[in-house]
């Protein structure tokens, strides 16, 4: 951690430092950096935030955690109405209700109609995470957010009284605009109210968040997989109910994020924001240098141009940065993720009972949660590059031994054998490529852009996901390819690729301020020195 400013700082110093004066590239008007006794506070803001370790940070600043976990807790509608669907394709009463009889002599949902299942909310999504740039940069974090729960709580109405595929799917649609509001804001409102050393942490509860709804939808289905009529999947289409309203009432109350707030001008409302999250027993001298480190980092950023616009995400070293993010949100859809959100069809047509299915599906959705809490001890310790490299490498190996399972002559043990690799392939990406990645996107992105990029970088997610999903029905249909644990050789390959792209191109941002993730873009440093390059506590560039 000391590796990541020079020179350091005890965050009790009281003592100021001489400013250097500012560089060329530094603007007049920009207040902060030509003002010394502004600069000796941003230096002490940012000093402060390095001298914490994670647990320190956490037992410091509870309210900003509070905030953090609950912005990003509003996942939880998208993971539950996700794997909600694809539970109903192995419910036995929807199956009988709208599926077609297979040559085993078991009701099919057709192909096609999986398909529109799975992919009609990530439809909604895409656009969703495309109305969530401009938005949040022009209302900020919290009422885009509240906007889409209120939304959220009026889409489930169709979907709810549906009475045929066409109207689910079109009511799942619609409920995907207020999912892509939801994923773009949070990871970027989560990581800018923590300190620096909670930003893996906070962002990594995304995940959790998936794995809650996971949880909650595999046991409603396992409640009622045994019932004959419609409310084997109405009751778990209207427990959706239960999140929006209590998040909408608790959001109203969160503070907004005091980086939106000085980007938008707004500095008194920024200080008031800043004093809300701040440490237990913090001063306001402590306030006002956190607010000093965040003006300064914005004014740096402000330098390169005006107003955010999609095009700048294309320009200069944001169009590396642009990449980056894009990457990490696709290769999500690419190493095992999508054995996991159909885990329970998988076990199915790994030969697995239904009933059994929805047993394993429920302790696999457990397990993942447990390795989503074992990910905040890992992100303590590893830094993001180890943490993605190392889940993703496991996979590719696990994804291959898949495949050979499914090749050999199948017997019940081989079954079982798909089955748990199947879990385990679940909990390893739960444990890190899940998680990390969410960190990764949050701080990769400049503070200026960073609402544009999380909503692009979603977007690139979901254009990669919708024909996955379709491959994937395909591959596990009986009425398909019906490849069972073969797909495993699909899914190794992509995610060798996305591993040898991960370690030629990411970087690692562990401990860096965003003042000095900026920097170390601008010089365009190769990803794998990242870590290595020192940055001085008041270089500006």
């Amino acid at each position: 951690m000391s590796g990541a400013i020079e020179p350091s700082l005890d965050a009790t110093a009281k003592e100021t430092i001489d400013v250097e004066e500012p560089q060329e590239k530094a603007v007049a008007q920009h207040g902060v950096l030509v003002d010394k006794e502004a600069m000796n506070e941003a230096f002490k803001g940012e000093s402060m935030e390095h001298a914490m370790g994670p647990w320190e940070a956490a037992k410091s600043h509870p309210m900003a955690c509070f905030w953090a976990f609950f912005m990003c807790f509003t996942i939880i509608m998208e993971a539950f109405d996700m794997f909600l669907n694809t539970n109903f394709v192995a419910l036995t009463a929807f199956q009988n209700r709208y599926g077609v009889l297979a040559d085993d002599g078991k009701y099919q949902i057709p192909t096609p109609w999986q398909s529109a299942l799975f992919q009609s909310g990530q439809c909604g999504a895409f656009i969703g995470v495309f109305l969530a740039g401009p938005i949040t940069t022009r209302i900020g974090y919290r009422w885009c957010t509240i906007l889409a729960l209120v939304l959220m709580n009026a889409t489930i109405f169709i979907s709810f009284f549906a009475d045929s595929l066409a109207v689910l799917t079109i009511g799942q649609a619609f409920e995907g605009v207020p999912w892509g509001l939801f994923i773009a804001n949070s990871p970027a409102y989560a990581s800018e109210i923590v300190p620096i050393p909670l930003r893996g942490a906070v962002t990594g509860t995304l995940q959790m968040s998936w794995s809650i709804g996971q949880i909650i939808v595999s046991a409603a289905t396992y409640a009622t997989n045994k019932r004959s009529d419609e409310w084997a999947w109405r009751i778990p289409l209207g427990l959706q109910w239960i999140f929006p309203t209590p998040l909408l009432i608790l959001l109203f109350f969160a503070p907004e994020s005091p980086w939106w707030l000085v980007r938008r001008g707004r500095t008194e409302e920024a200080l008031r924001s800043v004093k809300r999250l701040a440490r237990t027993g913090s001063t306001p001298e402590e306030a006002q240098a956190t607010l000093a480190m965040i003006e300064r980092t914005v004014e740096i950023e402000a330098q390169t141009g005006g107003e955010a616009t999609l095009l700048d995400l294309l320009k200069g070293t944001d169009l590396r940065r642009t990449v980056i993010t894009c990457m990490m949100y696709t290769s999500q859809n690419f190493a095992g993720n999508l054995i996991a959100n159909q885990a329970t069809y998988f076990f199915e047509q790994a030969g697995m009972d239904p009933n059994f299915s929805f047993q394993l599906g429920l302790i696999n959705t457990c397990l993942q949660f447990v390795a989503n809490i074992l990910f905040w001890f890992l992100a303590a310790w590893f830094g993001r590059r180890t943490i993605f490299l190392g889940g993703t490498g496991t996979n590719v190996i696990l994804l291959l031994i898949l495949g050979i399972c499914s090749t050999v002559t199948q017997t019940t043990q081989t079954n079982y054998a798909q089955a748990c690799l199947g879990v385990v392939i679940s909990f390893v990406y739960a444990l890190a490529q899940g998680p990390i990645t969410y960190a990764i996107i949050a701080e990769t992105s400049s503070v200026r852009l960073r609402a544009l990029s999380t909503a692009v970088g979603r977007a690139a997610y979901y254009v990669t996901e919708i024909p996955m999903i379709y491959l994937a029905s395909r591959m596990l249909n009986t009425t398909g390819w019906d490849l069972a644990g073969k797909c495993g050789y699909v899914w190794c390959g992509t995610a060798l690729f996305f591993w040898t792209y991960g370690f030629f191109f990411l970087p690692e941002l562990k401990h860096r301020s965003y003042r000095e993730v900026d920097i170390l873009f601008n010089r365009k440093v190769d990803a794998r020195k990242f870590k290595s390059t020192k940055i001085k506590l008041q270089e500006n560039e």
